[in-house]
């Protein structure tokens, strides 16, 4: 086995890694998609191939990255959502983890962001609604990102098909 050959099984993993923490927000994302195209184009030994590869998949993680931040936060800017809420969700989403095995992250999430909107606003029925305004424009942002990085994903497996064929 080359150097070449287990720097492609890493980048691959670190690849599929960086997929699944799109979705999981515990794991590196997006931007250890972009880091693993990286080693690949400097050390992979595709040559020009590497460098484009890179080029295409890193448009694709950067758009991701940008495309959810600016639709997430816009949404909540839209419905008056501060920061204090999304970030106590995301507290209660780690702690959530560690309380309920696989869905945790994602129901102590909705429930801290639930309970700081209550606070807020002193009223349950404008709580939900905002929160479930949160949750939805979270979700949307996690859908383009991830789809985006599955794109640069792609992207990695032509490259490597490629590679391989010539």
């Amino acid at each position: 086995m080359n150097a070449e050959l287990i720097v492609t099984i890493i980048c691959g993993l670190a690849i599929a890694v960086g997929v699944a923490g799109v979705i999981v927000p515990v794991l590196p994302g997006s931007i250890l998609i972009g880091v693993s195209l990286l080693a690949w184009a400097i050390w992979g030994g595709a040559g020009t191939l590497g460098w484009v590869v890179f080029g295409i998949g890193i448009v694709f993680v950067i758009s991701g990255m940008a495309a959810s931040a600016v639709l997430t936060g816009r949404k909540l800017k839209q419905h008056g959502i501060p920061n204090r809420s999304v970030l106590i969700g995301v507290v209660l989403g780690i702690v959530g983890m560690f309380v309920i095995p696989v869905v945790g992250l994602f129901v102590g999430f909705a429930a801290g962001l639930l309970v700081s909107e209550v606070l807020r606003t002193r009223n349950f029925g404008t709580a939900l609604r905002s929160s479930g305004a949160a949750l939805k424009a979270t979700g949307i942002g996690i859908l383009v990102e991830l789809g985006l990085a599955c794109a640069a994903a792609s992207t990695w497996v032509i490259g490597l098909w490629i590679d391989a064929v010539t």
